[in-house]
């Protein structure tokens, strides 16, 4: 096993407050976002030029070939890899290792076909609000075939153990930022379990391609223009804590979870605003967003598609989602609860039949007018959608091949024309609150007209930690990709994803303030 060492740090004198555990319901602005002053760190396969020097030594930034990977043919005493998670040594010397070990703001170029850039403060500085790395991605190319292609090992850790769903990150260790007017590109791997020697317990795991044990944030320049292209061979963008997103555009495509937060009941993915477009179907399995704790959205335009293939959800929180503004799009075969306390209407729309990338759907209004055109990368069964223009009324909902209009990755908010139109119609609606389906699409013994249990309470209660943990994530067994020349909708029916009896079918799908779901939804045509 490689490793790395962690030498005594020098700190800057940039010091700031520890987490905030105050509402942030506007995007913050990190003071390390506006310095004018940035270390400039030059990639190549060649050199690596740091300040326009190369690397000597010790220092600010080091270089070395010492990177953290799951080894080859080390036994079962290693760790719990299996032989597809294992590396040859020769594979791993391969890679440059661009270490940042000084607090401050690096602006990073160019392209690196193997090698991974790390930070690593010391074990000090997690304790230390002066320990803060802003990295700026300038139209840079990493990518690292063992493990995250961008990590962080030791900086400040702003958060403290206390469970809520409002933090405030401003003064996380990490800062991850896209340049104005440039395009950038992450490919990272992973790194399985590595057993402490002697003992079964953790020494290294890293799931992202890009990975961070503390807090981070992630936000764009001035313009908030600027791109970043994730591909994962497992989980996207992971942090220990929390994630909060206040700018920028991030497009993630992973084979698990695209975005995560791993610390249970704790951790806190939290939306300002920015372009988020999460596909997690390079897998076998993987939620488009995935917090151990709460998923708070107060605005932004996220657009999240669950693996096709697995019991996901577009998003996946264990203690709540909380919507408040931006614009969502959320697909998946699972629906997480809608946290009651979200002030922006939700829709929900749960299908009788599996949709694929192929369907349109075509929300219009009690004027006619089409309201959204909604599709997704990958195949569902449920579709979340909010947005401040979702009003409390009447519409109807389609199904075409075809929207034409600015397609915003899944999205269309002015719809110019469409294919012919398939009228849908549902069969139970549970209006105005948010809940957890548990046996059914929608909860077994739900009230098709209240969405309330017999006993007038509201359906589907929050699973305790115990359970969550619990949650099989595997796909079942009927639950198949659809292969190229299926039909655009393909029948549900023997799956047993909905325990819901037919029944009438209604095709005015009326919404009220909250969280409005509908289920059963199926053609006009094939109900007659």
């Amino acid at each position: 096993m490689k490793h790395h060492s962690f030498p005594a740090l020098l700190s800057l004198c940039l010091i700031l407050s520890g987490c905030s555990t105050a509402p942030t319901s506007t995007p913050s602005t990190s003071p390390v976002q506006t310095a004018e002053e940035a270390v400039s760190i030059i990639l190549s396969d060649q050199e690596i030029l740091v300040d326009g020097q190369a690397i000597t030594g010790t220092g600010a930034v080091t270089l070395s070939h010492d990177i953290v990977y799951y080894e080859a043919d080390q036994g079962t005493a290693y760790g719990e890899g299996s032989p597809a998670d294992e590396h040859p040594a020769e594979e791993a010397a391969a890679h440059s290792v661009i270490t940042i070990r000084e607090p401050g703001t690096y602006r990073i170029s160019g392209t690196l076909s193997q090698g991974q850039i790390a930070v690593d403060l010391g074990e000090d500085a997690d304790n230390d609000p002066a320990a803060v790395v802003t990295l700026i991605l300038d139209q840079a190319e990493i990518t690292c075939t063992v493990a995250p292609a961008i990590i962080v090992y030791h900086a400040y850790e702003c958060a403290d153990e206390q469970a809520q769903s409002e933090v405030n990150t401003q003064a996380a260790g990490f800062n991850l930022i896209v340049a104005d007017n440039t395009e950038n590109y992450v490919k990272g791997a992973y790194v399985a379990k590595i057993y402490q020697e002697g003992t079964t317990k953790k020494l290294h795991k890293y799931d992202g391609a890009i990975e961070s044990k503390v807090s981070m944030n992630i936000d764009g320049e001035t313009e908030g223009n600027g791109i970043l292209n994730v591909e994962a061979s497992n989980e996207g963008i992971e942090t220990a804590m929390h994630m909060t997103i206040n700018g920028g555009n991030w497009f993630i495509h992973s084979a698990d979870d695209s975005l995560n937060a791993n610390e249970d009941g704790i951790s806190v993915i939290t939306i300002n605003d920015g372009t988020v477009r999460c596909d997690a179907g390079a897998g076998e399995e993987g939620d488009g967003i995935d917090s151990n704790g709460w998923i708070v959205i107060n605005g932004g335009m996220v657009l999240a598609s669950a693996n096709p293939t697995s019991m996901d959800s577009g998003l996946d929180s264990d203690n709540g989602i909380v919507i408040h503004g931006g614009t969502v799009l959320a697909t998946g075969n699972m629906f997480d609860e809608i946290d009651e306390a979200s002030t922006q209407n939700v829709a929900v729309f749960s299908f009788a039949q599996t949709l694929t990338a192929a369907d349109w759907l075509v929300l219009a209004d009690n004027d006619g007018q089409p309201a959204v055109g909604l599709n997704a990368p990958n195949a569902y069964t449920i579709l979340v959608y909010s947005s401040p223009q979702l009003d409390a009324q009447e519409y109807t909902l389609a199904q075409t091949s075809s929207v034409k209009g600015e397609d915003l990755g899944g999205l269309v908010t002015s719809v110019q024309s469409t294919d012919e139109l398939h009228a849908l119609g549902y069969s139970q609606t549970t209006l105005g609150m948010g809940m957890r389906p548990q046996g059914g699409a929608f909860g077994k013994e739900e009230n098709s007209q209240t969405g309330t249990a017999e006993d007038g309470r509201p359906q589907g209660e929050r699973p305790q930690p115990d359970e969550q943990a619990e949650r099989d994530h595997q796909p079942p067994a009927d639950l198949k990709k659809p292969e190229e020349g299926d039909r655009p909708i393909q029948d549900r029916q023997d799956q047993g994803a909905f325990n819901e009896e037919p029944g009438e079918v209604n095709s005015v799908f009326s919404l009220q303030s909250g969280i409005s779901m509908f289920s059963g939804i199926r053609r006009l045509e094939e109900a007659e």
